[in-house]
């Protein structure tokens, strides 16, 4: 049960809040929106996969397994691909800027004094934009900010990875502001 009186005890996570509060959770969702789904030269799935690692690591179940669940949608990869974040993606198969640009978000996730110019550089390297680098600190910093609101307000989650397929669907192929 979350810490307030939400309109639908019943909606789990942000969603719960997104409807207790819809002024603000318009602001929220159509900035995931952008973030997650707008134009870009990462592919959703790969800014999804940026989400639910940074959602792992602020040890934030709801926001983690639905965005691993919607990478999982994107990138056609099964429900496996939950696990997968959570062990650094052993078994998937992503490139190297990918893999910087998780460095730079988990950077961002500890403290934003933490980025390095030794970190930009190797993004660099790896053919990230400018574009590209900028989005991924700005998802970082939003995902803290989405897990803290999440998880400050005490909503509840469900458990099994399997619950989230079908979120995980809706997320990657309807949005973000039809909840």
């Amino acid at each position: 049960m979350a810490h307030i009186k939400l309109h639908n005890e019943e909606l789990p996570g942000i969603v719960g809040l997104l409807n207790y509060r819809p002024e603000t959770g318009k602001a929220l969702t159509d900035l995931a929106e952008v973030l997650l789904r707008g134009p870009s030269t990462l592919s959703s799935g790969e800014r999804e996969i940026i989400a639910a690692s940074v959602s792992f690591w602020n040890g934030c179940h709801f926001c983690h397994t639905s965005h691993a669940a919607a990478a999982a949608a994107h990138l056609k990869t099964g429900i496996s691909l939950i696990d997968d974040i959570k062990a650094g993606l052993p078994n998937t198969l992503v490139s190297d800027k990918l893999r910087a640009l998780l460095h730079i978000a988990h950077q961002v996730q500890r403290n934003g004094k933490n980025v390095t110019g030794e970190d930009i550089k190797w993004a660099r390297d790896l053919g990230a934009t400018d574009l590209e680098i900028h989005d991924t600190v700005l998802i970082a910093a939003a995902f803290c900010m989405y897990n803290r609101y999440v998880d400050g307000l005490g909503t509840w989650a469900p458990g099994p990875k399997e619950a989230y397929t079908e979120m995980g669907e809706r997320m990657a192929h309807v949005g973000y502001g039809k909840f």
